[in-house]
């Protein structure tokens, strides 16, 4: 009564349960799969919440970078606001004494918008026409080269170059 060495190997491979009994078999390979299920369940359910709380963060930074933006652009212009309301204090100011205050608040002020990337567009007479940066209001006859700028009549200005507001400007007609 010994016992036979093939069928003590067999009782160990999964081919031999399968065999042997087919339904405890399909059970075993349920409770495995289940199991998998359940892990994957549980890694989807991590990575999309995950994912949910990396958008609310960066919908945060987008929001706070946009205040902190505005904060400093607005900090920039306030000694401009300053120097109106100390121009505007002085009762008996002279034409002149109103004319420099207007000068050093404009200086003020292009100097603000400067430190914040809005630079003006001011093409001089004779520069090729790009509507890109300008717009032409008319085309008039000139002795200047067809497509150039005549004149000026407005300045633009961009902000980390891109275009606020395009240049206002006459352009020279093709002879």
């Amino acid at each position: 009564m010994g016992m036979n060495p093939q069928n003590s190997g067999e009782s160990s491979s999964p081919h031999s349960l399968q065999d042997a009994d087919p339904l405890a078999f399909a059970q075993a390979e349920l409770a495995a799969l289940q199991v998998k299920s359940a892990e994957l369940a549980d890694q989807y359910l991590r990575a999309k919440a995950d994912a949910e709380n990396a958008r609310r963060r960066a919908e945060d930074e987008i929001s706070k970078a946009r205040k902190f933006a505005v904060e400093a652009f607005a900090e920039s212009l306030l000694p401009v606001a300053d120097s109106l309301e100390a121009g505007l204090i002085i009762k008996d100011a002279t034409a002149e004494q109103i004319r420099e205050g207007a000068q050093a608040t404009l200086r003020q002020l292009l100097a603000a918008l400067e430190r914040n990337k809005v630079l003006p567009i001011h093409p001089a007479s004779g520069e090729k026409f790009d509507p890109h940066q300008h717009q032409a209001i008319s085309v008039v006859a000139s002795e200047l080269e067809a497509n150039t700028v005549v004149s000026l009549l407005q300045k633009g200005y961009s902000i980390a170059e891109r275009i606020l507001r395009p240049a206002l400007v006459t352009v020279s007609a093709p002879k």
